[in-house]
């Protein structure tokens, strides 16, 4: 069983995969600023509180850890101003670990990240520029950064997150020509995640994940 670091695991997609890396056997270091008050209990689960942009933070988090899960994102509220999280918080990540010897990294960004854009249908485009626009470029820096770096790296790009409970029928979209957008649970997403952590059937590659296509 591995040793994962879950960065971002308070809520969302992180907090998802502390469950599914927990139920899978795992242990996690649970990784967020509000990390205390993550509701789980499991002796495998170990919250640690901190910044992701903070350096300290970080290279403390990672001491005996073998694979990394970066899952940060940002209030819907923020998404109207500029957005930094991102690549500064991968600016902190990726020397970190290149430091500590921890080469593994499974990063979730989005479906529209990098060159999944193209693949965006047209009704779709104006209103995600508008919306996720700053997001996104933001998500291209972070993508950008990983791949300059020496980790062995996969990128999650999933589609359009829904709640409830991981359902197992979803689709790993890992060519450039199959790639839509779509709905999927975040419970799913996270279920590949730590697959992928198992399996390392991605490494070095960008997949999207979809259950439900959307119309183009």
């Amino acid at each position: 069983m591995a040793h994962l670091l879950v960065i971002g695991a308070s809520q969302g997609i992180g907090l998802e995969t502390v469950k599914a890396a927990l139920a899978a056997g795992h242990r996690v270091r649970a990784f967020a600023r509000s990390a205390g008050r993550i509701a789980l209990s499991d002796p495998n689960l170990e919250r640690f509180p901190g910044d992701a942009l903070s350096a300290p933070d970080v290279a403390g988090a990672l001491e005996g850890i073998d694979a990394v899960v970066q899952a940060l994102g940002v209030p819907f509220r923020d998404l109207f101003g500029p957005v930094r999280l991102f690549s500064d918080a991968t600016n902190v990540l990726v020397p970190a670990m290149e430091t500590a010897g921890v080469r593994r990294l499974v990063a979730v960004t989005g479906f529209g990240t990098g060159d999944s854009r193209a693949a965006i249908g047209p009704l779709q485009r104006l209103p995600f520029r508008l919306v996720f626009g700053r997001a996104y470029d933001d998500k291209d820096a972070q993508e950008m950064r990983i791949r300059r770096s020496s980790l062995d790296w996969t990128f999650v790009r999933p589609g359009v997150l829904t709640g409830g409970p991981a359902t197992g029928r979803y689709r790993v979209l890992d060519r450039p020509s199959s790639w839509t957008n779509g709905l999927i649970a975040r419970a799913d997403v996270a279920q590949f995640i730590v697959r992928e952590i198992v399996e390392n059937g991605h490494v070095g590659r960008a997949v999207v994940l979809v259950s439900h296509p959307l119309p183009l």
